[in-house]
């Protein structure tokens, strides 16, 4: 079983709630760390414009190049549900290992703080939620139920199959376990 994300975009209205949620459940105080981004898209020009927004986290890809780029094993795929973990103990931090989790990843997903020789973290799907079979805390947070989580084929037979968005291009070569629905 792989777990995942589904995000609607033409439900998100931008306004960080899912962000602000996932910072205070995990306690991340630095600034810098961002697990869940949402970015606003704007294209056109006056009078015909648009605006849009993705929000995005760790997609707990098929194939996490992080896991296979990082020297001390420290980031791994959970086999029973996809969901990848971090060993903070394991990491030799920013300064040692010079960042080659975020250099793979297309998605530049893994952080590292502000702190001295930070260790790297990422977006665990709430795992301490989801063994309490809760969803997590941005999909429970999400005003306009733009965000949901679970099993990857309930959500494809939920939603459908769509992998690409604008903001967001699909890597064959991690297979991200993410779907969307686009905006209009």
């Amino acid at each position: 079983m792989q777990i995942g994300f589904y995000f609607n975009q033409s439900r998100c209205t931008g306004c960080y709630t899912c962000t602000i949620a996932c910072k205070d459940w995990h306690d991340i105080k630095d600034g810098s760390v961002h697990w869940r981004r949402v970015t606003p898209l704007e294209k056109g020009t006056y009078p015909d414009v648009s605006l849009s927004y993705i929000s995005l986290s760790c997609n707990h890809c098929e194939r996490p190049l992080c896991s296979e780029a990082c020297p001390a094993g420290a980031i791994t795929k959970r086999e029973k549900d996809g969901v990848m973990v971090v060993d903070q103990a394991q990491c030799l931090g920013k300064d040692m290992c010079e960042m080659f989790c975020r250099q793979a990843c297309p998605y530049e997903v893994p952080q590292f703080g502000t702190e001295e020789n930070p260790k790297m973290q990422m977006c665990t799907l709430c795992l301490d939620r989801f063994l309490e079979s809760k969803k997590p805390i941005c999909v429970d947070a999400c005003p306009m139920r733009a965000l949901d989580a679970g099993p990857l084929d309930d959500l494809k037979r939920k939603y459908g199959d769509l992998k690409d968005v604008e903001g967001f291009v699909c890597s064959a070569a991690t297979n991200p376990s993410i779907i969307f629905k686009k905006r209009y």
